[in-house]
C-alpha cells in the first residue's frame, strides 16, 4: 500500500472518529438540556403549587392576624363580654323589648356582650325587628352575633309562625325527614337562612340533630328529623349547609342528644341512659355529620349521662362530654354553646356564677342566657381575677368567637 493511501485512510479515520466524538458531543448536550428544561418545569411547577399553598392558607392567616390584633386591642371585660349571648332584657332591665335605644346603648357599653338572642316577644313587624338589630349593631364596639331560633315547622319559628312576616312555612322536620330526600333539608336551610340574613340576623340556633329514639319524648318530638342515625344524619348535614350558604351559622343541638330522654331539660334533670358504645352507634352519628359539614356551633344541652361521666353533672358543665368527647373525639373546633343556663336543668342545681365558671372549665365557648346574667358575668371575672380560671383559657374562646365572626362577614 503506498504512503498517500496510508494517509487518505487514516485522515477518514480520524474524520469518523471527530463526527463521532462531535455527535457524542451534541447528544450529551441535548441529554443536559432536556433535563435543565424538565428541572425548570418541575421548579416552576413547584413553585405554582407553593404560591397556590401560600395563598389559601395566606387567607387564614390574615383572619388570624386580624382575630390576634383585635384581640389584643380588648380589655378582659371586653374578653368576657364576649362569651355571654342574652336577651334583650337580660341586657336591658326592661320586660319585654321591642325596640333598642338609649338603654341597649348604655348598657352595651357597661356589659359588651357578644349576642343577642331574640324570641317572639321580641318580633312584631319585619320594619320594627330590622330597625332593633341595625340600631343594637350600631352601638356595639364589636359587632354582635343575632342569634334566634327558627328551626322550621310549627313548634320552634319565631318569624314563620308570625303572621306579619310573608315567608314561605314548611312541616316539622319529621316530615321533612320522611321525605328521604336531602335537598330537602338544604331547601329549608337555605330559605330560612335567606330571610333571617336579610333581617340581619347571623347565626341560627338550628338544626335539630336529635335523634328521636324515644316515643314518650316530648320536648323534641317532630322537631326532629327521625329516628335513623345515618337519615338524621344526611338531613342534618344538609340543612347545616343550607343555613351557611347564606352566611348564616348553623348551630346544630344538643349535645350529646336529647332524643331519648323522657324528662324536659327547661324543668329540671334529663337523664341519657345510653354507654358511650351505645351513642357512638346513636346519637353521636348525626352530630358527626354535621361537624364534617363545617357547621359553625354546636349546642350542648343540659343531659346528664351517668353511664358516661359517672356524675349526675350536666353536659353543659361536663369536660368529660365537651373536651373529651365532643372536642378531641369527634373532633369539633367550633363554637361549642350552652343550652339555655336559664333552664330548670342548671337553675334548680346551681347558681349563675357557678354554672357560667364550670361551663368554661369544661370548655363551652358561649354561655347562653344565665338567670342573672350581672351575676354571671362577675363571677367569670372574679373567676379569672382569683386565677379560677386563667386569661388563656378566655382567650382561647374568644379567638374562636372572633373567627366565626370573621369568616360570617360579621366583623369586616
Amino acid at each position: 500500500m503506498s504512503g498517500k493511501r496510508k494517509k487518505a485512510i487514516m485522515f477518514l479515520i480520524l474524520a469518523l472518529f471527530l463526527l463521532l466524538f462531535l455527535a457524542l458531543i451534541i447528544f450529551f448536550y441535548q441529554e443536559q438540556k432536556q433535563k435543565e428544561i424538565s428541572n425548570s418545569l418541575v421548579e416552576e411547577i413547584q413553585k405554582e403549587t407553593s404560591e397556590i399553598e401560600h395563598s389559601e392558607l395566606s387567607e387564614a392567616e390574615k383572619t388570624e392576624k386580624k382575630v390576634l390584633k383585635l384581640l389584643n386591642e380588648m380589655t378582659l371585660e371586653e374578653k368576657i363580654g364576649q362569651l355571654f349571648f342574652i336577651t334583650p332584657e337580660k341586657l336591658t332591665g326592661i320586660g319585654v323589648a321591642i325596640q333598642a335605644g338609649d338603654t341597649t346603648k348604655q348598657m352595651l357599653e357597661q356589659y359588651p356582650v357578644g349576642g343577642l338572642i331574640y324570641f317572639s316577644q321580641n318580633i312584631e313587624t319585619p320594619d320594627q325587628i330590622t330597625s332593633m338589630i341595625e340600631n343594637s349593631q350600631s352601638y356595639s364596639r364589636i359587632p354582635l352575633f343575632i342569634g334566634i331560633d327558627e328551626e322550621g315547622g310549627t313548634l320552634v319559628a319565631r318569624i314563620a309562625n308570625n303572621p306579619n312576616f310573608n315567608v314561605e312555612k314548611f312541616p316539622n322536620m319529621k316530615e321533612i325527614g320522611a321525605t328521604g330526600d336531602p335537598n330537602q333539608a338544604f331547601y329549608v336551610g337555605s330559605t330560612i337562612g335567606s330571610y333571617l340574613h336579610s333581617y340581619g340576623f347571623n347565626i341560627d340556633f338550628a338544626p335539630d340533630a336529635d335523634l328521636l329514639t324515644n316515643p314518650n319524648n316530648s320536648v323534641i318530638g317532630e322537631r326532629s328529623f327521625g329516628s335513623d342515625p345515618t337519615l338524621v344524619g344526611t338531613m342534618t348535614a344538609q340543612a347545616v349547609k343550607g343555613f351557611q350558604h347564606e352566611n348564616v351559622s348553623a348551630v346544630i343541638k344538643h349535645f350529646p342528644g336529647h332524643g331519648d330522654t323522657k324528662e324536659d331539660s327547661h324543668t329540671g334533670a334529663a337523664i341519657v341512659t345510653k354507654t358511650l358504645d351505645e351513642l357512638r352507634m346513636t346519637e353521636f352519628i348525626p352530630f358527626q355529620s354535621g361537624i364534617e359539614a363545617g357547621v359553625d356551633g354546636v349546642m350542648v344541652g343540659h343531659l346528664q349521662v351517668p353511664q358516661v361521666t359517672r356524675t349526675d353533672t350536666p353536659a353543659t358543665l361536663s369536660p368529660i362530654i365537651i373536651t373529651d368527647i365532643l372536642r378531641n373525639e369527634l373532633g369539633f373546633q367550633g363554637l361549642v354553646i350552652t343550652d339555655s343556663l336559664s333552664m330548670g336543668a342548671i337553675t334548680q342545681y346551681y347558681s349563675s356564677d357557678e354554672a357560667a365558671v364550670l361551663a368554661l372549665q369544661a370548655g363551652t365557648d358561649i354561655l347562653l342566657i344565665p338567670e342573672d346574667f350581672p351575676l354571671a358575668y362577675q363571677g367569670v371575672l372574679n373567676a379569672v381575677s382569683s386565677g379560677t380560671l386563667s386569661e388563656e383559657r378566655i382567650d382561647e374562646s374568644v379567638k374562636r368567637i372572633l373567627t366565626v365572626k370573621y369568616n360570617r362577614g360579621i366583623i369586616e
